[in-house]
């Protein structure tokens, strides 16, 4: 099915108006479709389900979602057809609180989908409704520099020389950005120097030449354009630049923020839909080990014991590592750093990068 007819189909569900079908092909929806079963299958054979997640999952889903299909097919002697959606976590938040069909949400970060939670689409209590507090995967800020590392970067410290070019994605408007400045950030804040945390970021980000949209094109700005003498990226993301032959090397500093991306049945669309069996069926197979190593094939930590025991050599830990509520919490780092008026923009007023 290609792109206009699933547009298409979510606007008959009346979730979509027609000034979406625009903001949807601007974001370069990508589409697939998994059955097991001929074209003119009954109701009663097929289930549909959406699938809105953020950009680097997608060739893990490639993977999870024909072995899903099959099992329930097993199950229930019912096709599982899927709908995918994928791009920068924040556009895709703002799509579904904007009326894309989405059954399961998967994104980079919390705040993204407790906004869709103020938006009345899923019930308070979302955490609690899967394993490991619906974080369904886990990485940590990691940096790469050119062959032989010549800037002889190894620490967040190294990052402050006046002669460094760093590339890192923009904190307004992905997710992945807000990772890597609360990595920084952090890294002094959690060890003893939460008074001078905020200038120490400031000088990182005096660093920084451009600030592209989302991890995606802040590792192509690196590795293709030859961009910067640094990267600051996910983990998992310099590990699939890795397999699809770019420079692998990397460094993870050994102090470091946990990520943790959520993932939720969309409440309000299942209702609608009728097919909150399988949407919840879904989440949770995506916390099985079948599914956390396809995850963790492609650089994510998974959250799965016995997956994490099979990839302990992959993913060393890591010496110190704090996460966001030790932090204060996405609410209150939301309206610290990253909201309107804030510390980044202060930040970018200082250096000249706009306000």
């Amino acid at each position: 099915m290609g792109l206009l007819r699933f547009v298409t189909r979510l606007m008959k569900r009346g979730g979509i108006k027609s000034f979406g079908l625009l903001f949807l092909l601007g974001l370069g929806l990508s589409v697939s479709l998994v059955s097991c079963s001929a074209s003119n299958a009954q109701d009663s054979q097929r289930v549909d389900l959406t699938l809105v997640s953020y950009a680097v999952t997608k060739p893990a889903y490639r993977e999870i979602i024909p072995q899903f299909v099959q099992e329930w097919k097993q199950k229930h002697n019912q096709t599982v057809r899927f709908y995918e959606s994928y791009g920068a976590s924040g556009a895709q938040t703002r799509a579904v609180v904007d009326g894309l069909d989405a059954d399961v949400v998967e994104l980079a970060l919390a705040l993204d989908m407790k906004r869709i939670e103020k938006a009345g689409l899923i019930q308070p209590g979302w955490e609690n409704e899967a394993p490991n507090n619906s974080m369904v995967t886990q990485s940590v800020a990691a940096l790469v520099t050119r062959e032989g590392n010549p800037k002889q970067i190894k620490t967040w410290e190294d990052l402050t020389q006046e002669d460094i070019s760093i590339i890192t994605a923009n904190p307004k408007t992905s997710g992945v950005a807000r990772w890597n400045f609360l990595a920084l950030y952090g890294s002094q804040a959690e060890t003893g120097k939460e008074s001078t945390a905020l200038d120490f970021t400031n000088k990182v980000y005096q660093n920084v030449p451009i600030l592209p949209r989302d991890a995606r094109e802040a590792s192509d700005a690196f590795f293709n354009q030859g961009q910067g003498d640094v990267l600051i990226n996910y983990e998992n993301e310099l590990i699939l630049a890795g397999l699809k032959g770019k420079p692998s090397d990397y460094i993870v500093p050994e102090t470091n923020i946990l990520i943790e991306n959520p993932v939720a049945v969309i409440d309000k669309n299942v209702e609608k839909h009728g097919n909150r069996e399988v949407a919840e069926a879904f989440v949770k197979y995506l916390f099985t080990p079948a599914a956390q190593r396809e995850f963790s094939k492609i650089g994510f930590r998974p959250v799965n014991q016995v997956v994490k025991e099979e990839f302990s050599e992959k993913y060393p830990q890591v010496k110190t590592l704090f996460t966001v509520e030790e932090l204060g919490g996405w609410d209150k780092l939301q309206d610290k750093f990253f909201a309107d008026g804030a510390a980044f923009d202060e930040i970018q007023k200082r250096i000249g990068n706009g306000g």
